[in-house]
């Protein structure tokens, strides 16, 4: 199977290409960035392809992150990937970036739980906690930073994702220490193309993963009205 895997949710623009016959990526790019997915992405997704010797049509899946992140991002990734799905006539799956940032370590199956988190500023992150076989144990969710330290009680868990460190620094000096704390910026993208070959097309729709409202400031003028109908 070959996947065409996208990311633009957090501080990253990646683009591969997974070959699962043989287990490897043919193409990959990233870039850090905080602004431009827009224009950086499509021409990023054509060197990708064109390096990885198909074509467009030879794909038989794209994959793409939902969120939690950056609305614009989102938007973004999720535009491309269902753009590039219908006009190539193959399906889109979407992958969360939570489930992303655990997979690698799901994959080696440690007998240790993995908080994945994401900064969500405020004080507050995006996490998710699952078992070290990949079984979730605290569902997705947005929470400020205390509330996620509460999986302290765990034990000995691994700490993934660009809060890491957040939560590292404020860990409860009376816990387990973590078993490991890896500050990614963003996922693997090449974890984005597995977990997409993974995923059943009916049970993970490429469309925004959110776990909060936008961040949207309505002028204190606004006839109530109109209001209403923005914040709708």
């Amino acid at each position: 199977m070959l996947i065409l895997a996208i990311d633009t949710a957090l501080d990253h623009c990646a683009a591969a290409v997974l070959d699962t016959d043989v287990g490897e990526m043919r193409a990959h790019e990233s870039q850090p960035m905080k602004r431009g997915h827009a224009e950086a992405l499509m021409p990023m997704i054509a060197r990708v392809v064109r390096q990885s010797g198909v074509s467009f049509a030879a794909l038989d899946r794209i994959a793409v992150t939902t969120g939690p992140g950056s609305f614009t991002g989102l938007r973004v990734g999720l535009s491309a990937a269902r753009g590039i799905a219908l006009a190539a006539h193959k399906p889109v799956v979407g992958v969360t970036t939570l489930s992303a940032y655990a997979a690698p370590i799901v994959s080696e199956d440690s007998p240790h739980p993995v908080i994945s988190a994401i900064d969500a500023r405020h004080d507050q992150v995006y996490f998710q906690v699952v078992g070290g076989g990949g079984n979730e144990l605290v569902a997705p969710q947005v929470a400020p930073i205390e509330d996620a330290l509460a999986a302290a009680h765990l034990g000995a868990v691994h700490l993934v994702g660009n809060a890491a460190g957040l939560l590292a620094a404020r860990w409860p000096a009376d816990a387990e220490a973590p078993a490991s704390v890896d500050m990614q910026a963003a996922p693997d993208i090449a974890w984005v193309a597995w977990l997409g070959a993974a995923a059943d097309p009916e049970r993970a729709p490429a469309r925004p993963f959110y776990l909060r409202a936008p961040d949207v400031k309505l002028p204190a003028d606004m006839p109530q009205a109109a209001a209403q109908t923005a914040a709708s």
